[in-house]
C-alpha cells in the first residue's frame, strides 16, 4: 500500500464536488458547487456542460489551494459521474451543440414508443442488457441530431463528438487529447454490446447516429490521459477510475460476492446487485456492467427508481413542508401510522418494475384529518415501498436473493427511513458511515489502477461499515403497508396489479 492522494471528481445530478482521498481510504476534504438545472419545458431536464466544467476546474483548484503542498504525492485524478446525462460537442471548437440532455428528462419517450411499436426493444435489450426507455442515453442524442439545426448534417461529416459526462470531462481535461468512456458508462447508453464489449452498428444504425462520434471504450482501472488544461493547478496527472457513479458506490460498499447489494439515495436511486457474470433481467430489470477491472468485466443486476431523494426536496423546497430534515424526521416520527395516505412520486414516470414513463405522481388516500406529518412521513415511505419492488422483482424474476442492504447518499442521515426500510424489506439495513461512497469507489478503483493499492484485497482491509438497523415489523403490519402502496401505484396507473 503506497502513500500519497487522489483527487477525486464527483460530478452529480445536482452538482460537482472534489474530494482528497488518502492511501487509508480516508477523505481528507471535499469541496462542492451546484449548477443550475434547467426546465424547458415540463418533463424535460438539462444542464449547461460548460457551467459543468468550470465548476469541476474551480473545486479542483480550490482543493489544491486549500490543502496545502502535496506536490510529488498526488497519484491520480478520477471521475465519478451522473451516468445516462449526455452532451454532443462540436470536435474544433469544443463547443457544446447543444445542452446536456439529463437522465431524468423524458423527451424522448415517443422517439421509445415508436421503436417499441416496431418491435426494436427485444433486439435492444439482447445486446445491451436495457430496456428501452427515455432514461437512458441513445434516445437524447438521436433526438439532438434530429432537431439541432445543421447537428446531423456535421454529425456525419464526422464533425461532432458525443459522450456521457465522464467522457465530456475527460476530453475537457486532456485539452481534447482524449476522447474515452469507461465500460460502466458505455453499457448505459442503449449503443453498447455489453457482451461482445463493443459499440454495436446495427443498434447504431437503428438509433442513426454516425460512428465517428463515439469514444473510445476502457476498463475502469486504465490510465486515460494526463491533465492537460493550464487552468488546472494539477499538471500531468494522470486521470483514472473512471466509473458511473452507481457501480462506484457499488464497488466502495465491497460488493464483491454474488446476491451483496447496495442502494445509494440520490435524487433518484439505483438499487444494484452484484452478479459478478452477465444475468438477463425482465420486466424492467436491467443488466449492467459493474465495473472493468483487471482486465476482467463484471455485471450487477440494476434496478432504477427515478425520484426518491427528489421527493423530499420536494416536499422541503416546493411544498415548504419543513424547514430542515430534522425537523421532517420528527414530524414523521409523530405519527403511529401513515393512516392510508401514501405518496407515488411519478414526477418524471416510474421505474422499475413498471417502466412507465407516462405516469404522473398522486397523493392517495387523504382524509380532511391529513396533515403535513402525514404528508411527509408518506414521502419518505414512497422511497422505501419503490425499494421493496426492485428487491421482490429481483428474486422473482432473476432468482436472485437479496439478504442484506448497504445505503449510502444523502437520505441515510434520516433514522425513520432506515427504521422503515428494514422492517419492510424484513432484512438488515447497513449503513456506510462515510457518506461520499462514489467518488470513495472511484478513488479505489483509480487507486489499484496506478498501484497505491496491490488488490482487492487491500481494499477490503478499509472497512467502512457504520451502524446496522434491524427489522421489528410484525409480518401483518409489512403486508398491510406494502399492500396500501400497491394499490396507490394501481391507481395512478389505472391497472389492476
Amino acid at each position: 500500500m503506497n502513500e500519497g492522494y487522489i483527487l477525486a471528481i464527483d460530478q452529480s445530478t445536482s452538482g460537482t464536488k472534489a474530494l482528497i482521498i488518502d492511501n487509508q481510504g480516508r477523505i481528507i476534504s471535499a469541496k462542492a458547487v451546484s449548477h443550475q438545472q434547467i426546465y424547458p419545458q415540463s418533463g424535460w431536464v438539462e444542464h449547461d456542460p460548460m457551467e459543468i466544467y468550470e465548476n469541476v476546474k474551480k473545486v479542483i483548484n480550490e482543493s489544491v489551494q486549500t490543502t496545502g503542498d502535496r506536490t510529488g504525492k498526488w497519484k491520480a485524478l478520477t471521475i465519478t459521474n451522473q451516468r445516462e446525462t449526455v452532451v454532443v460537442w462540436d470536435k474544433q471548437t469544443g463547443a457544446p451543440v447543444y445542452n446536456a440532455i439529463v437522465w431524468q428528462c423524458r423527451r424522448t419517450a415517443g422517439i421509445c414508443a415508436a421503436l417499441k411499436e416496431q418491435g426494436c426493444e427485444e433486439k435492444v435489450r439482447s445486446k445491451t442488457g436495457l430496456t428501452m426507455d427515455p432514461y437512458f442515453s441513445g434516445t437524447k442524442v438521436k433526438w439532438i441530431l434530429d432537431h439541432v439545426p445543421g447537428a446531423r448534417a456535421k454529425a456525419e461529416k464526422g464533425e461532432l463528438l458525443l459522450g456521457t459526462i465522464d467522457s465530456w470531462l475527460i476530453w475537457k481535461l486532456t485539452k481534447g487529447n482524449v476522447h474515452a468512456t469507461d465500460i460502466t458508462n458505455a453499457s448505459r447508453t442503449l449503443l453498447y454490446n455489453i457482451y461482445s464489449l463493443s459499440w454495436d452498428d446495427e443498434l447504431l444504425q437503428l438509433f442513426t447516429i454516425p460512428k465517428s462520434m463515439f469514444p473510445e471504450v476502457k476498463f475502469s482501472d486504465e490510465i486515460y490521459g494526463n491533465v492537460k488544461d493550464a487552468a488546472i493547478n494539477l499538471p500531468e496527472l494522470p486521470i483514472s477510475g473512471v466509473v458511473g457513479d452507481s457501480q462506484a458506490a457499488l464497488f466502495a460498499q465491497q460488493c464483491f460476492e454474488k446476491g451483496m447489494a447496495k442502494a445509494t439515495f440520490g435524487t433518484g436511486t439505483s438499487f444494484m446487485v452484484y452478479t459478478d457474470k452477465w444475468q438477463t433481467g425482465n420486466r424492467g430489470l436491467v443488466t449492467s456492467v459493474a465495473w472493468g477491472f483487471n482486465s476482467n468485466v463484471h455485471y450487477a443486476l440494476e434496478g432504477i427508481i427515478h425520484t426518491t431523494g427528489d421527493v423530499i426536496k420536494w416536499m422541503k423546497e416546493d411544498l415548504a413542508l419543513f424547514s430542515d430534515f430534522a425537523e421532517a424526521e420528527a414530524l414523521a416520527e409523530k405519527l403511529d401510522g401513515n393512516d392510508g395516505v401514501y405518496v407515488v412520486p411519478a414526477f418524471v414516470g416510474l421505474g422499475a418494475p413498471y417502466w412507465r414513463p407516462d405516469a404522473r405522481a398522486a397523493i392517495v388516500g387523504m382524509s380532511r384529518n391529513t396533515n403535513r406529518s402525514h404528508l411527509i412521513r408518506a414521502g419518505l415511505e414512497s422511497i422505501v415501498y419503490q425499494v421493496k419492488d426492485v428487491i421482490q422483482l429481483i428474486y422473482d424474476d432473476a432468482g436472485v436473493p437479496v439478504k442484506q442492504l448497504r445505503v449510502d447518499g444523502g437520505a441515510t442521515s434520516n433514522d425513520f427511513l432506515l427504521r422503515f426500510l428494514a422492517d419492510i424489506l424484513h432484512m438488515d439495513v447497513i449503513v456506510s458511515n462515510v457518506s461520499e461512497l462514489s467518488a470513495l469507489g472511484s478513488a479505489y478503483l483509480g487507486g489499484l489502477g496506478i498501484g497505491m493499492w496491490d488488490s482487492v484485497e487491500d481494499i477490503k482491509r478499509l472497512k467502512r461499515t457504520g451502524r446496522t438497523f434491524k427489522p421489528k415489523m410484525s409480518q401483518q403490519s409489512r403486508s398491510n403497508y406494502y399492500q396500501g402502496w400497491k394499490k396507490a401505484v394501481s391507481s395512478v396507473l389505472n391497472i389492476n396489479i
